[in-house]
């Protein structure tokens, strides 16, 4: 009945906070891609500004969506809110229906494009206040941010059922949980297997940003620890402003372990497809994008115990507790390859039900619709 009234045309939807696509950094550039080129296809009009630095073509359009190339100061604390803030301001005086604010850094200017009209939409991913990176002034100011969140914008999304609770207890804001999306792949072994003189199943991996709350050193060194591991360890991520944790986890002799730097497109999609096991280290966010991927190529997960990859991976994967813990359960699985079958085939089923980028796209959607009926 909404798209009636709207005519199948559609809506004017600007998507801010990401560095931008294609693709080429993380999480919410792989959700501010999926949903765009999604969203166009359902027939509406949809802009994704684009990070300076980041971005990795000048086309003017990727995919039929609109691509607005802004810049930003190339610094550790000003490079994301300075690029945000901008976007605001360029997406304020433009005719738009309704905003997606992807993080929290300018929450507190989202009030402006209100002012014109549009309905403004605030993704506030994880608790990016509790990242270890951060200093204490900087995490008050996204505390602050975070708050703000639930103020400045019509609708705060959560993509965590955990964070959505957390957010109603400390700030009495009700939240709209949409979940992370992930597609179900199985790439063959090709160039990437080759490139890094790898076999299906012979190798775990690790996937994430090397920064110390995603513990890329910690699995390192649990990894480390185990004498003749029968699989090798890959460790796919790097980090900008993060030298010095970088040469921290990558200080190892073991030749066993290898280092990507990032993957994204084909080579990633190869590389999460045959892998034996995939280990989920972070302690700090929401739906981690590289958690439900992983589960969705079909992946035995073996993640970190927190509230947040337990809502997710349910009893479709294991659980450690530290790097002992780590390294022992590393152990056990590698020697007992039913145990990895059962998770591999029960991640996919939960994939299916709940995550498809089809099932993500049709909520984002709907709350669009709602809101500018409003």
């Amino acid at each position: 009945m909404l798209k009636a009234k709207l005519g199948a045309n559609e809506l004017k939807i600007a998507i801010l906070g990401s560095r931008g696509i294609p693709v080429s950094y993380g999480g919410f550039e792989t959700l501010a891609e999926e949903l765009s080129t999604r969203l166009i296809h359902k027939g509406h009009n949809v802009t994704v500004y684009c990070c300076g630095p980041y971005s990795i073509t000048g086309e003017s359009t990727y995919k039929g969506v609109n691509r607005v190339v802004l810049p930003t100061i190339r610094t550790k604390v000003l490079e994301k809110p300075v690029f945000a803030f901008f976007s605001l301001l360029s997406s304020s005086v433009k005719n738009y229906d309704v905003i997606l604010m992807l993080g929290i850094s300018v929450s507190f200017f989202c009030f402006i494009p209100r002012l014109s009209g549009k309905k403004v939409i605030i993704n506030i991913d994880g608790l990016e206040w509790q990242r270890r990176k951060w200093g204490p002034v900087i995490s008050r100011l996204l505390r602050f941010e975070e708050r703000m969140a639930g103020v400045m914008a019509d609708t705060v999304v959560t993509d965590c059922r955990w964070v959505k609770e957390y957010y109603s207890e400390r700030y009495g804001k009700d939240s709209v949980y949409v979940a992370y999306g992930a597609e179900i792949i199985d790439y063959p072994p090709g160039d990437a297997l080759i490139k890094y003189g790898l076999n299906r199943d012979e190798y775990i991996l690790y996937v994430s940003r090397f920064e110390p709350e995603n513990n890329a050193l910690l699995v390192r060194e649990a990894y480390d620890s185990i004498k003749s591991p029968a699989k090798k360890l890959v460790m796919v991520g790097d980090a900008p402003y993060a030298d010095a944790y970088i040469k921290q986890v990558k200080d190892t002799g073991n030749q066993r372990i290898i280092f990507t730097g990032y993957q994204y497109g084909d080579a990633y999609k190869e590389l999460l497809s045959n892998a034996y096991l995939y280990i989920q280290a972070t302690e700090v966010g929401g739906t981690h994008p590289a958690l439900v991927e992983a589960m969705g190529a079909g992946n035995c997960v073996l993640a970190n115990d927190v509230p947040e990859h337990r809502e997710v991976l349910r009893d479709a994967g294991f659980y450690y507790k530290g790097k002992e813990d780590l390294k022992e359960k590393m152990i056990f699985l590698m020697d007992n390859k039913k145990n990895v079958r059962e998770k591999k085939k029960a991640a996919v089923e939960v994939i299916e039900r709940e995550y498809s980028w089809e099932k993500i796209t049709d909520e984002y959607e709907r709350l669009f619709l709602n809101l500018v009926e409003q």
